[in-house]
């Protein structure tokens, strides 16, 4: 079939929206689907490239970090995806270019898939003075979103269940995204695990305990670098890769807990060697609660590590309390786990860890789920004409 996928987010992009765009698209062409992107460009001027075409954008970073909103364009762009007719619009973002999926499924008749990626409550910081007037915002336009989709992918129960609470009529389905495991997952080669580590001066005798992602405030790594700081494990060191604007505030934090000493942070790194970074890794650390998914928690899992993460619905199905790690409530949770990490036989949670993740969470098993949804939404889309 065809398929247009159209998303804010896309290859430049370090977040779990363009990751999993990348990998989805990559799946559903190894099925033998022709698939289209459409995105947003990261200058004013619009182009085709391939299988691609770019809107122009100007920056929006005023509403959200690395953000881009679309300007007005030539047609002629979006006439040639009309003329080439998809079969179905997937949708990824609510914004730009979700009114590009609208105006091209009013022409097509094409039904419209969206994946609710964010959980916009946990970001009402970034738009509105008032949580309370943000969180009514963001169930209104959650609403208005869902009216205009024939189904909506909710990432996790997790989603699934605010997408119920929003009361959204449209059918919603969870569908976990999937990774690129050959791109992500190292070949845990000792001999090179031992030579990043040491590139990142890091002795050979520590346990690396790891946070990857945006450095926001939604990220609450205030909170792990609290409770690192009361127990200041003496046989491990906090490395801390990526970047974003809660930077400042995090090596503040740092240094009123006196963890400069265990604490290495890196700034942005390139996806593809984020691989190197995991491999260093033994245990992976999160107090985040705004994860739709967290696929940066698939990715360490995958790579080995064992989790030790606030306890989050989102974690449902990911972590296997006891068998691939720990889910906490309270620092003195948080310190008893950290303290059986580090200190006792791991090797086969690790072993589970990478067993479970590469099980559940491949990109080919997450292609062929949607593709599930798709025959599914194109039947019910087909039923609809014929009584109308």
């Amino acid at each position: 079939m065809k398929v247009l996928i159209t998303t804010d987010w896309y290859k430049t992009a370090a977040n779990g929206v363009a990751t999993s765009v990348r990998n989805l698209e990559t799946g559903l062409r190894q099925l033998g689907h022709d698939v289209k992107i459409l995105t947003l460009s990261e200058t004013r001027f619009s182009y085709v490239n391939g299988n691609t075409t770019y809107i122009g954008s100007v920056n929006a970073e005023r509403i959200y970090p690395c953000a881009r909103v679309k300007i007005p364009l030539k047609s002629r762009l979006i006439q040639n995806i009309i003329k080439w007719k998809p079969d179905i619009i997937h949708s990824q973002c609510e914004f730009s270019t979700f009114t590009l999926a609208r105006k091209i499924a009013d022409v097509t008749q094409a039904p419209i898939v969206h994946t609710y990626h964010t959980i916009y409550e946990d970001y009402t910081h970034y738009f509105s003075p008032s949580i309370k007037l943000g969180r009514t915002a963001v169930r209104m336009f959650t609403r208005h979103i869902s009216r205009h989709t024939d189904c909506m992918i909710a990432p996790t129960v997790k989603v699934e269940s605010i997408l119920n609470k929003y009361n959204c009529k449209t059918p919603v389905q969870v569908v976990p995204s999937g990774l690129d495991l050959d791109m992500i997952v190292s070949e845990n080669n000792n001999a090179e695990r031992k030579e990043f580590k040491r590139r990142l001066g890091i002795p050979d005798d520590k346990k690396v305990i790891l946070y990857t992602g945006r450095l926001a405030e939604e990220k609450n790594i205030d909170e792990l670098i609290e409770f690192l700081g009361r127990n200041k494990p003496q046989n491990a060191v906090f490395l801390i890769v990526g970047d974003g604007p809660y930077r400042e505030e995090i090596e503040q934090k740092i240094k009123e807990s006196n963890l400069q000493d265990m604490t290495i942070m890196t700034g942005m790194v390139n996806y593809s060697e984020m691989r190197n970074y995991y491999c260093a890794g033994d245990i992976f650390v999160s107090a985040s609660q705004s994860e739709t998914q967290g696929l940066t928690y698939i990715e360490a899992l995958a790579n080995g590590l064992v989790l030790l993460c606030k306890k989050d619905k989102c974690l449902d199905n990911v972590l296997v309390d006891g068998v691939n790690g720990y889910a906490y409530t309270n620092e003195s949770e948080f310190s008893m786990y950290l303290d059986c990490l580090l200190n006792e036989d791991i090797s086969y949670m690790k072993e589970k860890a990478a067993e479970i993740a590469k099980q559940k969470f491949s990109k080919e098993t997450f292609a062929e789920q949607i593709e599930s949804v798709y025959n599914d939404v194109l039947r019910q889309h087909l039923n609809n004409l014929i009584s109308a």
